[in-house]
C-alpha cells in the first residue's frame, strides 16, 4: 500500500468544469493508516484504512475551518486558518484526505506525512503550511 501526496485528479476536473466550491461547503480531512491506498486517483472519502475513532477524532475526520483563496504573486492558493487538531486520541496516521463533505465527500487532497505519527491519548494535530506559492497544501501556479 502507499500513499503519494498530490492534488487529486478528480477535484483538477472540477475546477476545469467551473464546478463551483464556495467558504459555506464543509471540507474535512480524514487520517490513514500506512495500509492505505491514497494518490492522485482518490476521488473521494473512504472509510477503509481510516484511523479508529479515538478522543476527539471520529470516523469522517476532522472538519476544517477558516477556509480562505489568496493569491501569492500568479499562485492561487487555498487554505484553511486552523490546523485540525484531535484531542485526547490514540492515533497512527501516515497520511491524510481532505475531501469536500458538501459535494459527495469528493477528493481534494492527498497529504503524506512521510512516516507514521503517532499520538497516545493526546493530541494529534496536521500542521497546514502557510498559504504561500512555495508551500500551500493546495495551490496552482
Amino acid at each position: 500500500m502507499a500513499i503519494t501526496a498530490a492534488w487529486c485528479n478528480s477535484f483538477k476536473q472540477e475546477l476545469l468544469a467551473m464546478t463551483p466550491h464556495t467558504a459555506a461547503d464543509v471540507y474535512k480531512i480524514a487520517i490513514y493508516t500506512s495500509a492505505a491506498t491514497l494518490s492522485k486517483s482518490t476521488t473521494a472519502y473512504s472509510a477503509t484504512n481510516e484511523v479508529a475513532a479515538s478522543g476527539s477524532y471520529g470516523a469522517g475526520g476532522i472538519t476544517l475551518t477558516g477556509f480562505t483563496v489568496t493569491l501569492d504573486t500568479d499562485t492561487a492558493i487555498l487554505d484553511w486558518t486552523t490546523d485540525p487538531v484531535a484531542t485526547a486520541a490514540t492515533i497512527t496516521g501516515r497520511g491524510a484526505l481532505i475531501y469536500n463533505s458538501s459535494r459527495s465527500n469528493k477528493a481534494v487532497a492527498v497529504l503524506d506525512f512521510g512516516a507514521d505519527i503517532t499520538s497516545t491519548a493526546g493530541t494529534f494535530t496536521i500542521a497546514l503550511p502557510a498559504p504561500t506559492a512555495a508551500a500551500g497544501v493546495v495551490r496552482f501556479a
